[in-house]
């Protein structure tokens, strides 16, 4: 990695900015080619995650690091906790490491990759933290445990795209052997569970916390209990809210058959977190549960409502039988000029639908088209 220079990366960002193939890049670059391209479009990709543009890392690494904004609160949270030292047993790029590392005294980033330890010492020097130790070693050996001494053990392990069901076994490290290894150094973990995993699933007390990211679910965070500040949260970024499970709380979530004059959009780290009474509570207007799907929650009622809380807020503007032709001649009548489906349906027909729906429509108005049983809801954002 040594003869892998910043300008070197800045040159590559450039040549593939500008098109050149793969005969013409390796020419340029020379005899690490290949690995200074990955980290050039690793860079390029990233220009979303985190506010820095010279970031080391490769495309795998890119894919599993947190989120710069996700990244800080979490960071927050720690500092919040007054914890002083934390080991990120498996760090990859470093990411989340030095966040940490930004609100602590000591930090520890152990990798099993060289690749990995290499990319997250120049990224720490980037951010300007010079508090971590690195270890490149196996984080679960009786050595590297031995060289640990922090009161916050963190693991972000990575995820078998193909596993049918998540599970703690399946995830590397496993979150079952890194709790057992450290077991004996403390009892303060914190885990990065993939959202989907059910909660019955985790054997330790402690809290769930999903996070909803610019508007999509991205991150299960599991604390055990010393850490834990409820059962179950659910944080909504980069608004910053957060909401915690209450079980004195009267349940007031009905369901109806039929939406209101407005429909309210609920972050799926809310749904997944069981939040939606805790929810009601919170907003300032009456709602009702109208729609719950894998990829959409819509509440409905009689009043507009802006919240931090929401995902989107939504004014009714027809209900109409669900029929691809109905509804462009409605939207056409309208005004509407471009129309967005929120609607589940099979991958090959989203397009032929949609082509059906948006025919020969002028105008700047978007249209939002969601399905309920055999009806057609035709909304327009707020």
């Amino acid at each position: 990695m040594a003869e892998i220079t910043e300008e070197l990366i800045e040159l590559a960002v450039e040549l593939i900015k500008k098109g050149y193939d793969e005969r013409k890049l390796r020419a340029k670059l020379g005899p690490n080619w290949e690995l200074i391209v990955e980290i050039a479009k690793a860079r390029i990709r990233a220009k979303d995650k985190f506010s820095r543009p010279d970031l080391w890392m490769d495309m795998e690494g890119l894919r599993y690091a947190t989120h710069e904004v996700v990244a800080r609160y979490r960071a927050e949270r720690l500092r919040e906790l007054g914890i002083k030292s934390i080991a990120d047993v498996s760090c990859g790029i470093g990411i989340q490491l030095i966040f940490y590392a930004m609100k602590v005294e000591r930090a520890y980033g152990i990798d099993i990759d060289p690749l990995k330890i290499e990319f997250a010492r120049r990224n720490a020097g980037k951010y300007g933290v010079s508090n971590v130790e690195f270890i490149n070693a196996d984080s679960l050996s009786p050595e590297t445990v031995e060289k640990i001494d922090a009161e916050v053990i963190f693991s972000d392990p990575a995820r078998p795209p193909e596993a049918p069901e998540r599970n703690l076994e399946g995830l590397l490290p496993s979150p079952l052997k890194v709790y057992e290894a450290y077991k004996g150094k403390t009892d303060s973990f914190i885990f990065d569970l993939p959202p989907q995993m059910r909660r019955e699933k985790v054997p330790w007390k402690g809290e769930f916390e999903y996070i909803d990211l610019f508007g999509a679910l991205n991150r299960l965070t599991f604390y055990t209990e010393p850490l834990a500040k409820a059962d179950r949260s659910a944080v909504v970024l980069p608004a910053g809210v957060r909401l915690e499970n209450d079980p004195s709380l009267e349940n007031i979530v009905e369901w109806t058959e039929k939406p209101g004059e407005y429909l309210y959009e609920i972050p799926q780290s809310i749904d997944y977190a069981d939040l939606i009474n805790e929810l009601f509570h919170r907003l300032p207007v009456e709602a009702e549960m109208f729609i719950r799907e894998k990829r959409r929650v819509l509440a409905t009622g009689s009043e507009p409502v802006k919240s931090p809380y929401l995902k989107r807020t939504y004014r009714v503007v027809a209900v109409v039988p669900f029929h691809p032709v109905r509804i462009n001649d409605l939207l056409r009548r309208e005004g509407f000029g471009r129309a967005t489906l929120r609607i589940g349906v099979p991958e090959g027909e989203y397009w032929k639908i949609r082509k059906k729906i948006e025919e020969n429509l002028r105008g700047e108005r978007r249209a939002f088209i969601f399905k309920a049983g055999e009806k057609g809801i035709i909304a327009e954002e707020l």
